[in-house]
């Protein structure tokens, strides 16, 4: 059913998203607060450009990438997989007005990641400043240990999805 409670979710690509949209999302001070590897640099056309080129370059090398999320045909955020070693690690970035479909989103790509044969578990990593865990816990994903990316310290989770 698709309406405004309960939107049509589908996942596409983020060279098919306006680069403003991108912009305007990357921009937005509420995402800054739990994207510490974000930084304080000020986004703009270059950056989203490089932003889109990157994540492009992951369905290249591993074939499997971050999506383009939309609700109901808008572009609600980006989210997918990075292959981190022999870690396939997902994450999620919506819009405000969106964040409440993260749970929806990830039990999405939990159902593709369970038809791909090359990913036996994902990873999350979730900075200091989330608060609220309890959707992984509900998942069945598991606290393995504190770790740092890019200096920047996080809590990790596994889930097996096999």
């Amino acid at each position: 059913m698709e309406n405004a409670t309960h939107p049509r979710i589908t996942f596409g690509r983020l060279p098919d998203v306006s680069p403003r949209e991108i912009l305007a999302h990357m921009s937005d001070p509420r995402i800054a607060e739990h994207l510490p590897l974000l930084g304080s640099a000020k986004w703009d056309s270059d950056t989203v450009s490089s932003f889109v080129a990157a994540k492009e370059a992951y369905w290249h090398r591993d074939g499997l990438g971050h999506w383009a999320i939309c609700a109901n045909g808008r572009y609600a955020g980006w989210g997918g997989f990075q292959k981190e070693g022999e870690e396939w690690d997902f994450g999620l970035v919506l819009k405000p007005e969106f964040f409440g479909l993260g749970l929806r989103i990830m039990k999405m790509a939990i159902a593709f990641a369970r038809t791909d044969a090359r990913v036996p578990s994902m990873t999350f990593l979730l900075p200091p400043s989330r608060k609220h865990l309890r959707a992984l816990d509900r998942l069945g994903a598991r606290f393995v240990g504190e770790t740092a990316y890019n200096g920047e310290p996080f809590r990790k989770y596994q889930l097996d999805i096999r």
